[in-house]
């Protein structure tokens, strides 16, 4: 893998008691942003080969929606690993998918902005934060290892 897209997921309806967190669905904003995120992947020639997605309803619709912007987009991939995984659980999880040229990864904070901190910075607890449906472009200089990545591009809506 040369290049990963970490994209967290897009506004989600707001949580409610006895619901369970993994049925929320996204807003009517949510669905724009998850959109625009596909507008600008597209935008920016950044094509996922594998698509690395958590079984939530919102991520699930957010890869989807990102995805509808692509003329031939890659399946997803779905992986309970992802969803509440930290930065190590979704390095190991990336680790097995590294025949791919460009992986992407659809998420959940604090994981996602974390999982950026760590390739980068070389730690995860220097994060800055990850908006939902933001994007970070990551290229990586050789193995998937901490610090090991520079940040091409930053985006959110």
């Amino acid at each position: 893998m040369h290049e990963l897209i970490l994209l967290r997921h897009a506004e989600a309806q707001p949580a409610t008691s006895g619901s369970h967190d993994q049925k929320r669905r996204l807003s009517g904003r949510g669905e724009q942003e998850a959109k625009a995120a596909g507008k600008w992947l597209v935008s920016h020639g950044v094509k996922p080969d594998r698509v690395l997605c958590s079984p939530s309803e919102r991520t699930r619709s957010t890869a989807e929606l990102a995805l509808a912007a692509f003329k031939h987009a890659p399946s997803l991939e779905f992986s309970d690993d992802i969803y509440e995984a930290t930065p190590g659980e979704l390095l190991a999880l990336l680790d097995q998918h590294g025949d791919a040229g460009t992986v992407m990864l659809v998420g959940h904070n604090p994981g996602i902005e974390r999982l950026v901190a760590l390739l980068v910075e070389g730690r995860s607890d220097e994060f800055r934060g990850m908006p939902p449906a933001g994007l970070a472009v990551l290229h990586l200089a050789g193995a998937l290892e901490p610090g090991n990545a520079r940040l091409d591009a930053f985006w959110s809506p």
